[in-house]
């Protein structure tokens, strides 16, 4: 799949732990985990504003595209 889910990397970054995300956001720690691995198919818009207002930072931060070759 072309997108590319960079969670880890922003996470990293922050120096937080993916179970204090989810607490931060109010989302469960697994549908987290299956959006980092990059195996989820969508993200709501909301979850995805509530990902970057905790994060702070830009949609683009999380998610990238590369085409395929």
């Amino acid at each position: 799949m072309p997108i590319i889910v960079n969670l880890d990397v922003v996470l990293a970054q922050r120096k937080m732990r993916l179970n204090d995300l989810a607490d931060g956001v109010d989302i469960t720690p697994q549908n987290l985990s299956v959006l980092k691995t990059g195996k989820a198919r969508a993200i709501r818009f909301s979850t995805l504003e509530a990902i970057c207002k905790h994060l702070n930072c830009q949609p683009g931060d999380i998610l990238e595209y590369r085409a395929e070759s």
